[in-house]
């Protein structure tokens, strides 16, 4: 039996009785409930008669925790007006738990007939029940909120991984747990992970995605997630067989290691895609609410992301969709903060991006998401997309200018020196003038989006053919060099270049200013062949190799300690801008200097190659007064000396790390030989002297 029920909560919400139903359709005719049996057979359906400020609800009486359902909307078709109603397509509830059943191509998940016949766009008689997930009336709710790690800004280090590449090549998880949140949970790898020094684990998406139709009909499938169909539903091929607590438990699992999870999500786009993809869910329902349609042509969508369709966060509906599912996934699920893909799409309006746009407001005024980090990819492919240092200021952004200008310097482009300053310094350029602090550039060298680190130093160009695109995919320019030899080579002395060059740009990653970012497997020599687009290769390219750990665990010791130096010496992750304070007497100093000691003119830098970056501060409670990091870097084709001032202190300078050969002590421990393309840190704890 089914009665009115309510309009709020949106979703199936279960009590001792029953469940209420509700879903947002503005312009729908009528909304029929659909129920499926144990073998997902259309078992009954139940018109939802009561309609609430475009909400339809009802209340079925004896529907308990498990009950597979879906949705069909009644009312008119006419895609050129942007309307796509069509019963004979079963639509995902935006607001489900729980999917089960697979998504399968056919043409019965288009809601017109195909191939399209002169643009017309008839509809679709195909019933698409077989061929798309069901959802699922879920009871009883991970308890939350949980208790999190809360590591503050300035000490996270950041490791971005995907859980199914991450895992699905480990030597030591079990087979059925390998690809899957119980691959991630496994003691092995949060042994790894703790004895790396890691603080933050930068999950790619695990919302319900598909594979895009071309990589359906090119054999290939979708690693990386970046192409969801519901947001608060993790996905199916990370569960295997286990409930949805699963993702609890790992998130659990990482947390009592003492490490915070942080959750990519994409609500920039669906994986309905363009005008021509299918209709799951979004599109069926009410795709004038939550798509962004072109002006004047409301049957085409604009595309500022470049999968097809946008998300309309102008919608109040749509940002209450978002902010829920925020709050879902953090005091249900228990993540301790998000990256939003491509967000300035979440930031644009009809006049362009704005920092002070409602969606962007409601995310960062949250009470329910007051204690979440949030990081904006901050550019999407839509005009004015590029917008770097432009967020709010709760929010921290990648930072690709720090990416281009690391990699452009240690390849030894000129007049890069300048440039590599600044982000050493933690981008004051972009982030200080809005308020904002050192650890609102999310620092990397390396991403999922683009070259490993083993192919940056191997690879001169990308080697995209795998995914079926003639090479035309991916990054066209990536500062990359392959030191004579493109890819794989016996050479023993290209071999160590690239060992030398790799640990050259992680050094500069971890003593410089911000919060770093490593993508997982660079510190085992991971590589992808040159594939700079591995989205498609959900195999071995897409999946990191582990063999590096065994191949050189020197390597992956010198990454240890520089963690550990990162994490043990503050002047290294400073949370305020400290600028150049030459000759006066204030207690926290930095320096740009020459290797003779002397500053570096403004002049100078169009052909600076070899820098000391020198921080100190006084610390009068402290008995020995005067601390001192320097981070010497030395980008020349020879070994240099470089002299390290006392400023006016006592020397007891001490290398902490060396990506080169043996750093040498000369002239009274004030000088040091510092080999050709290395970066070495020194350290300094002395008393006030002559």
């Amino acid at each position: 039996m089914i009665d009115k029920g309510h309009p709020a909560p949106l979703g199936a919400s279960c009590d001792a009785d029953g469940t209420n139903f509700a879903i947002y359709s503005s312009a729908a005719a009528s909304v029929e409930l659909c129920f499926f049996d144990a073998q997902l057979r259309e078992s009954g359906r139940h018109a939802l008669t009561e309609a609430t400020d475009g909400v339809w609800h009802g209340y079925v009486h004896g529907c308990k925790p498990g009950q597979a359902y879906g949705y069909r909307v009644h009312g008119r078709y006419l895609p050129q007006q942007g309307l796509r109603y069509n019963p004979q397509k079963l639509l995902i509830d935006p607001y489900a738990r729980k999917l089960c059943g697979e998504f399968s191509w056919s043409p019965a998940v288009f809601d017109f007939e195909t191939p399209v016949k002169a643009d017309s766009m008839q509809p679709s008689e195909l019933d698409s029940a077989d061929f798309v997930p069901k959802c699922v009336v879920v009871g009883h709710e991970p308890a939350g909120p949980p208790a999190r790690p809360k590591v503050p800004w300035p000490e996270m280090i950041i490791y971005e991984a995907n859980v199914r590449g991450y895992t699905m090549h480990h030597p030591e998880i079990g087979e059925a747990d390998r690809g899957r949140f119980r691959g991630m949970q496994n003691a092995v790898i949060l042994d790894y992970l703790k004895s790396l020094g890691i603080t933050s684990i930068e999950l790619m998406p695990v919302h319900a995605f598909i594979d895009e139709h071309h990589l359906y009909r090119r054999g290939l499938r979708n690693l990386w997630g970046y192409n969801s169909i519901n947001f608060f539903t993790p996905a199916a091929r990370y569960l295997g067989d286990d409930d949805i607590h699963a993702f609890r438990d790992m998130v659990n699992a990482i947390h009592d290691a003492g490490i915070e999870v942080i959750l990519d999500v994409a609500f920039n786009h669906t994986g309905e895609g363009d005008r021509l993809g299918p209709t799951l869910s979004f599109r069926g329902i009410d795709n004038l609410t939550y798509y962004r349609t072109v002006a004047n042509n409301p049957g085409d969508y604009v595309n500022d992301t470049g999968c097809g369709n946008t998300l309309d966060t102008n919608h109040p509906v749509v940002r209450d969709l978002i902010l829920d599912s925020l709050r879902y996934w953090a005091n249900t699920m228990g993540v301790d903060g998000f990256r939003f893909d491509l967000a300035t799409v979440l930031g644009r309006n009809e006049h362009g991006f704005s920092p002070d746009h409602p969606m962007l407001t409601a995310i960062g005024e949250d009470p329910a998401l007051r204690d979440i980090k949030l990081i904006a990819e901050p550019w999407d492919p839509g005009p004015g997309g590029y917008q770097l240092g432009k967020f709010p200021p709760r929010w921290a952004e990648w930072n690709d200018r720090y990416r281009d200008c690391v990699r452009q310097f240690w390849r030894g482009d000129s007049a890069a020196a300048a440039e590599f300053a600044r982000r050493l310094h933690g981008s004051s350029d972009l982030f200080e003038v809005g308020g904002r602090k050192p650890s609102s550039s999310i620092n990397f060298v390396t991403s999922h989006d683009g070259f490993t680190l083993a192919d940056v130093v191997s690879f001169a160009r990308r080697h995209n053919e795998a995914n079926g695109e003639r090479n035309r995919d991916g990054h066209a320019e990536n500062y990359s060099h392959n030191h004579g030899t493109e890819g794989a080579t016996d050479d023993s002395g290209i071999i160590a270049i690239r060992r030398r060059q790799r640990l050259n740009m992680l050094a500069t990653l971890l003593l410089s200013q911000g919060t770093p970012m490593i993508l997982a497997g660079d510190e085992l020599g991971n590589s992808q062949g040159g594939n700079n687009n591995a989205y498609a290769q959900d195999n071995a390219i897409g999946w990191v190799d582990w063999t590096g750990a065994r191949a050189d665990p020197e390597f992956l010791e010198l990454l240890r300690s520089l963690i550990r130096l990162r994490r043990d010496n503050p002047l290294l992750r400073q949370s305020e801008y400290v600028h150049d304070q030459t000759g006066s007497e204030a207690h926290n100093g930095i320096s740009w200097l020459h290797p003779d000691g002397t500053h570096i003119a403004e002049t100078d830098w169009p052909h600076v190659r070899a820098i000391s970056l020198v921080l100190s501060t006084k610390d009068e409670s402290d008995s020995t007064g005067h601390h001192g990091v320097a981070v010497v870097i030395n980008g020349s084709d020879t070994a240099l000396d470089f002299r390290i001032p006392g400023n006016g202190f006592a020397q007891s300078w001490q290398v902490a790390f060396t990506s080169g050969g043996d750093s040498t002590r000369a002239m009274g421990g004030i000088q040091w030989r510092i080999d050709k393309l290395s970066v070495a840190c020194l350290l300094q704890n002395g008393v006030a002297g002559n």
